[in-house]
């Protein structure tokens, strides 16, 4: 495992992609609801997959905070 893999979560919560993003929260939902933003829903919680963040930043690599 490369050490950037290790720093990357497998999933973000829609406030964490906010924070990462640098983006409100509001925006974000909505960026989710879009479709802009890749997204899977478990029961109540929206998800956004590390990988799906990754390619919608062209391959830059996510730092979890």
């Amino acid at each position: 495992m490369t050490s950037e893999q290790s720093q990357m979560k497998l999933v973000y919560t829609v406030n964490e992609v906010a924070e990462v993003l640098r983006i409100g929260r509001n925006l974000a939902y909505e960026m989710v609801r879009t479709g802009d933003i890749p997204s899977i829903r478990m029961g109540k919680r929206i998800l956004v997959p590390g990988d799906g963040l990754k390619e919608m930043l062209g391959g830059v690599p996510v730092q979890a905070h």
